[in-house]
């Protein structure tokens, strides 16, 4: 079956795009929950290698995690953008889950396809609880980092809040901390 059909009409005829074979969308459905899934698989890797850079204080390391991280973020956005073509050309919309889109197929939902969604889903959760492990220990990093300067600059042991900010030297006439921009 070719991709294109020729009208006829009294005019000059006219290529008009023919519909997709399903078994191909479902096919190209298939690889794209693969693809995804491997690209989670790879954000959690770099999730652990950040981690470990973190925990042996190699700022190298976690800036190539983060810079591969990026890159990979950038991938997976173009993954997930064919992934929301694919959903419009199976009768969805942009926005159809796999859920909705596995119910919406009924029984052209084969096996493989279920196992491949149900893949992904488990990579976006262990994903979704690294991250929350590496903001815990980015935060502790931080802290430790903050209360170490403050330590060498003869500060306060507490941090000042905006609203604490100028309000009543210490008693001591000890000297005041450094401002640290902390945003990451």
């Amino acid at each position: 079956m070719s991709p294109t059909t020729l009208l006829a009409t009294d005019a000059a005829p006219r290529i008009a795009p023919q519909a997709h074979p399903a078994s191909a969308v479902l096919h190209a459905l298939y690889d794209a929950l693969i693809s995804e899934r491997r690209l989670l698989d790879e954000l959690i890797a770099q999730m652990r290698r950040q981690r470990a850079a973190v925990g042996a204080d190699d700022i190298q390391g976690v800036d190539d995690s983060t810079f591969a991280t990026h890159r990979i973020l950038a991938t997976l956005g173009q993954a997930r953008q064919r992934r929301r073509q694919l959903n419009v050309l199976l009768g969805g919309n942009e926005d159809t889950t796999l859920r909705e889109l596995e119910e919406l197929l009924g029984d052209q939902a084969d096996e493989r396809l279920r196992d491949a969604r149900t893949r992904l889903q488990q990579a976006a959760d262990v994903l979704t609880r690294e991250v929350g492990m590496n903001r815990r220990l980015l935060r502790e990093a931080l802290s430790t980092t903050d209360q170490h300067v403050r330590t060498l600059v003869g500060s306060p042991a507490t941090a000042s809040t905006y609203a604490s900010e100028g309000v009543a030297a210490p008693a001591t006439g000890a000297p005041r901390g450094v401002l640290l921009n902390r945003t990451v």
